[in-house]
Formats: structure tokens, sequence, C-alpha cells
């Protein structure tokens, strides 16, 4: 902070920083003057005006010229951002592509029939077989939570692969040590949770694998875009469940784009190290348990509830009202319909 911080009072030509650094910073110190800027550049706008951001942005624009040329750039148009379009007093040069297909040709797009209860099965034997036939590609996971993105880690050290992750819980420290290990190929896996589907370009990455099919089909494109880039190929896969076929459908809807199976066969490369693999989770769940990440969130939960002025025990208890009273309020419609049901 104090490293930057003098590097900004030298009036650098250009900035680069995450919303949350910048306004601490014009809060924090008068050597941050802003007020000369030209151009204001949001990269993944649709993901810097729908997230928590707002209240740092507003920091931003109030310390900036009003005579600066404002640009925005989203792989996704979001409805927020069509928004912006309509309620601008001057009228914004507004550019989309037009190419009917989201994603680029060079991408292979493939999806993998599993059951979910051997989903970890399929993702082993996918990995293992892709490192055994390239030797300097690489291989990026995603998957949902923070908790699910270290298991996989484990599990897959447990298994032989040595690889890294990346999620809101690992320190900035240690996110740049693995990338930088991950990028210097010294790993050729990486787990991650979106974290890490947005700004990374990475030439070796040549294969990304959905371990769960994102609930918004915009991930789903920010993370395939992590492979296949600057007219490179590459492939992206994900494991598909019984439980997952909508999820597929409305991404193929988004992408214009119908997935082809990668088929996996089930008899011969996965019921052979079924053993293996359940007990390569077991272990690393153990190791998880001592790492106590569920409590390493609670507490950057209620870090960030007292940065935004809350009462973090307050919240809690609201919480727990509201969650009474959906409960009452499911009961008494089980009860309705019970009664309904019983009429002659």
């Amino acid at each position: 902070m104090i490293r930057q911080g003098l590097e900004l009072s030298k009036r650098p030509h250009v900035v680069i920083s995450t919303p949350g650094r910048l306004a601490d910073h014009i809060k924090s110190t008068d050597t941050c003057d802003l007020s000369k800027i030209k151009f204001l550049v949001l990269d993944e706008a649709d993901r810097l005006l729908e997230g928590n951001f707002g209240p740092d942005l507003e920091v931003i624009f109030e310390n900036i010229s009003a005579e600066r040329q404002t640009l925005l750039f989203s792989a996704t148009i979001t409805d927020t951002m069509k928004e912006l379009q309509k309620v601008s007093l001057s009228k914004p040069f507004f550019w989309i592509s037009k190419t009917p297909v989201v994603t680029v040709e060079q991408l292979d797009q493939r999806y993998c029939i599993t059951p979910a209860q051997v989903k970890d099965a399929y993702l082993m034997h996918i990995v293992h077989t892709f490192c055994s036939e390239s030797k300097e590609k690489s291989i990026i996971i995603f998957t949902s939570t923070c908790k699910n993105c270290h298991l996989l880690a484990i599990m897959l050290r447990e298994m032989g692969l040595p690889c890294v992750s990346l999620h809101s819980l690992v320190k900035q420290r240690t996110r740049l040590a693995s990338l930088a290990m991950f990028k210097s190929n010294q790993v050729r896996v990486l787990v991650a949770t979106d974290v890490a589907s947005r700004g990374l370009d990475i030439p070796t990455v040549e294969l990304v694998i959905n371990h769960n099919v994102p609930t918004s089909p915009k991930d789903y494109v920010h993370r395939v875009g992590r492979t296949a880039r600057a007219g490179r190929g590459g492939m992206a896969i994900t494991l598909v469940t019984q439980f997952d076929v909508q999820l597929i459908k409305a991404v193929e809807k988004l992408i214009n784009t119908k997935l082809t199976e990668f088929k996996v066969d089930e008899k011969k490369n996965v019921l052979p190290i079924l053993n293996e693999v359940a007990l390569a989770k077991r272990q690393a769940e153990l190791k998880l348990e001592e790492l106590d990440i569920d409590e390493k969130r609670a507490i950057n939960k209620r870090k960030q509830m007292i940065l935004d002025g809350k009462d973090p025990d307050e919240e809690e208890r609201k919480k727990y009202k509201l969650l009474k009273k959906t409960r009452s309020q499911r009961h008494e419609m089980e009860q309705a319909s019970t009664s309904t049901a019983a009429l002659p």
C-alpha cells in the first residue's frame, strides 16, 4: 500500500487497479490526484457494474474529471449495461460483435455425461489422460465453491497429479506464487473458482474442465475463454450429471452452439479407479477439516459485514428469523395441501 502510494504520487500516465484498492488510496491519502484523468476504462464491465463494487466506483467517479471519456469493455452484455446506455445524457457509442456465436471457432466444446456419484472419477481419468498425452500444455479445472476447489486440489495431489489452487480464501501472496508456478509450467493443473475465469491469459492452457455446469451461462463463456486465445486452439469439457441437463441447454442457447459429447468408456477407464479416487477424496476431506476452511470463510464474511457498516450478530439474527419464517410458511402450505387432499 505504501509503495503503491509513492508510485501514485509520481503522477504516472497509466494506472491499472481494482476499484477497491484505488478507492482506498483516494480516501487515505492526498497524493492520489485523479482530477486530470482523460480516460477511464472499465474492463469486465459486467462484473464491475453488477458486483459489490458500487461504493468503490462512486468514490472513484467523485474524484476524477467530469470531462473524461469512459470506455466499458465486456465479453457479455447485461441488463445493467443496456440500462446505462439508455440513461446516458450524451449518446454513447455502443458496439456489439455481430458474430452469432459467443465463443471462438478454435474452441472445441464438449460435454461428458457422468453420474453424480462418480463425477470425480471421470475428472481424474480425463486429467490423467491429458497429462499423459501432452507434456507441455496445461489444464484449468473450474468448480463452484472455495471448499470444493481446495478439496479437488488435495485429491489431485493424493492421486499423484501436482497442482495449485486459486480461490478467494487464498492469501494474495500465495495466489501470486501459485499463478507463477502455473504460468512457468512447474505445475500443469490449476484448480480454481470463478475468481480465475476473467483476466488470465496463459498461452499454454489447452484444456478447460468445468467440474460443475455454471448456473449462469455467462460464467461458462468466461471460463472457457481461458483457452483457445489469440487464434490458438483449445478444448473445453463440461462434466454433466443427471441434474445439469437444463443448465447445459441454457449454455448452448447463449453461445448458439451445440456441444459435442466427450465419450469415456466407464467400464474400462472409470470403474478400475473408483476405489482409489474414493480413498483420495476421503484423505482430502480429512486434510480439509484440519485447515478449518469453513471457519476462514465465516471470519472473512464477518469482516466484510463490518466494512459495510453492518453488525454481523444482528445480520445473523435476521437470517435466523427469516429462515424460521420460511420454514413456518412451508409447514403451513404442506398442512393446507394435506387437508385439501383429504377432502372427499
